[in-house]
């Protein structure tokens, strides 16, 4: 059976007007190593934005400050107008499970978990009754051409299916922004495409904007904007 296709309701707010991440002046040293070195940046709701460079740039640094899993040594980050540096660590967990979506190289997903479990678990987490987690789970893998694997556990399923399951899993509670570090830097290069179709489309339907770290030009080709770091720091920026 075939989902149909996702729609904007209630439970999708619409993507604000002005920028929804905006991250200024960020510094993040690693003992005697500079990451970021003064980056700004600013994330618009709905768009999908990739963050390009060399191998060591600190783009990966930028989108953890972003995403609120690394505090910077000196700047600020706000989600919506609000200040997440300035969050306690128990104030950024919450701010990632309700608003945030995370995909990541290698899927992450939970190997003692089915693939169904797995992206039924931040809906679980946010307190939803397993019955309606485990349906709105279903939907999302048939969502991502994937339903067959919801019994599967993560080492039962390929590369591609199971970074299906992730996607999935990060979409799941329709977050304002999803991060996604190399998505497909796993994959090879046919199932790297399809999942990043899946991906875009699925994001821009929900409203959810996303950052994506990528050194990949077909992977950023994906995106509304491109935003380059180089030394620590947001070189240029251009629309895709």
């Amino acid at each position: 059976m075939t989902a149909a296709p996702l729609t904007t309701d209630a439970t999708t707010p619409p993507a604000p007007a002005g920028p929804l991440l905006v991250a200024r002046d960020l510094h993040v040293a690693f003992g005697p190593t500079t990451a970021l070195a003064g980056a700004s940046l600013e994330v618009d709701g709905g768009e999908i934005l990739a963050l390009m460079g060399p191998s060591g740039s600190g783009k990966s640094t930028l989108l953890h400050c972003l995403a609120g899993i690394l505090r910077p040594d000196d700047g600020t980050v706000a989600f919506e107008g609000r200040d997440v540096t300035a969050m306690s660590d128990a104030e950024r967990s919450a701010l990632r499970r309700s608003e945030y979506g995370f995909v990541f190289q290698f899927g992450q997903l939970v190997p003692e978990l089915t693939c169904e479990e797995n992206v039924a678990l931040p809906l679980r987490l946010a307190g939803v009754a397993r019955r309606e987690a485990h349906s709105t789970a279903r939907e999302w893998l048939d969502r991502l051409e994937v339903p067959d694997i919801a019994r599967k556990r993560p080492g039962q399923v390929s590369g591609g299916q199971a970074q299906r399951a992730a996607v999935a899993r990060a979409l799941v509670t329709r977050p304002r922004v999803v991060f996604a570090d190399e998505p497909t830097g796993a994959l090879d290069s046919l199932n790297g495409e399809r999942v990043m179709q899946l991906f875009v489309a699925a994001a821009r339907e929900t409203g959810a904007a996303v950052v994506l770290v990528t050194h990949e030009p077909r992977v950023a080709a994906y995106s509304d904007r491109e935003a380059v770091v180089r030394d620590g720091r947001v070189r240029e920026q251009v629309r895709a």
